[in-house]
């Protein structure tokens, strides 16, 4: 369902401590300085800390332009999203960094932003509708057939598989599992595709799905999971169901995961580079305030990491970003 932004203003939000926060995040920026306003699907994962981290970066390299940082708690709540960007919008951000939760409910804050004239890059997620600025997105699509070629690869072509997806209506994670699909479908016909459920965002949701899929089905070769909750969720129900013999390819990173991949309990994990996507949507909200016409869309190609390479300096720079030296100092 629609939701129109006329009737979320007329709602009393649920505490002020979505205008407190972009208030106090204001507190020590100079007369002049720009605020540009980064509204991830959530807070909890290592990729948007990630993302956050690089948007800091641009932000460093640009003096008079500040992050304001804030999501909802939860990558369901579509909601909070809608609120924290209207609350934005209604303290006058110079513009907006956004991550959709979903592509269609979204679509109303993006014209919004347009008509109003602040400019909203779209990062991580498409959102049904083209009056952005820019969307500065992995290639989600090539990451999905990625993930099929690898697991078609390391099954030898055939075999049963589940698959770990995230949630309806998430644009970039859908990509990933619509191109997974389309791969094996039309070059691995011998891999069946026998069952796949939402883990909803969530690790301990995710956890149950795989573990339900892998008592289902007792001769289970291998497993995709789509984003890094869905992932853990299946790491960790081949760990508690002790089914070492299948195969998993997972999507993303995080300490967890690359243990597990370090380890052999993850075969590969298709990587993306978040820092680099919070470094870029910064610089096209930056350029676009200067007066400047970024790129309406910006790919991101995403990475194949494996036991063998992921030790390699390139590869490292896209899994073990220095956050802290980004994010602690924000923190002070």
């Amino acid at each position: 369902m629609q939701l129109r932004l006329s009737s979320l203003r007329a709602r009393t939000l649920t505490g002020m401590t979505l205008l407190a926060a972009l208030a106090l995040a204001g507190c020590n920026r100079g007369p002049q300085e720009k605020r540009i306003a980064f509204v991830p699907k959530g807070q909890a994962h290592v990729f948007w800390q990630s993302v956050h981290a690089g948007a800091i970066k641009a932000a460093r390299e640009n003096p008079g332009y500040t992050v304001v940082w804030n999501g909802p708690a939860s990558e369901t709540d579509y909601t909070g999203q809608i609120k924290i960007v209207d609350s934005a919008f209604n303290q006058h951000v110079d513009a907006v960094c956004l991550a959709p939760i979903d592509k269609k409910i979204m679509v109303s804050l993006v014209e919004h932003g347009a008509a109003i004239g602040t400019p909203v890059i779209i990062f991580d997620s498409p959102v049904d509708t083209d009056t952005f600025t820019s969307q500065v997105a992995t290639d989600n699509y090539e990451g999905g057939r990625m993930g099929a070629r690898r697991l078609s690869e390391v099954l030898g072509k055939k075999g049963k598989i589940v698959e770990v997806a995230v949630q309806p209506g998430s644009a970039s994670t859908m990509l990933r599992e619509d191109g997974f699909e389309k791969e094996l479908k039309d070059n691995s016909p011998d891999i069946k595709l026998v069952d796949k459920q939402f883990g909803m965002a969530d690790f301990a949701k995710s956890l149950k799905v795989a573990e339900n899929m892998l008592t289902a089905v007792p001769d289970l070769d291998g497993m995709f999971a789509s984003n890094e909750s869905s992932s853990v969720g299946a790491v960790r129900a081949l760990q508690s169901k002790n089914r070492k013999n299948v195969k998993l390819v997972g999507f993303d990173s995080s300490p967890q995961l690359l243990e597990a991949l370090r380890s052999g309990e993850i075969d590969a994990l298709i990587v993306q580079d978040p820092f680099e996507m919070g470094y870029r949507s910064m610089i096209a909200a930056i350029t676009k305030l200067k007066g400047g016409t970024p790129d309406h869309i910006q790919n991101i190609q995403p990475t194949l990491v494996t036991k063998e390479n992921m030790d390699k300096p390139e590869i490292q720079a896209k899994i073990n970003p220095d956050l802290k030296k980004y994010l602690e100092a924000e923190k002070k």
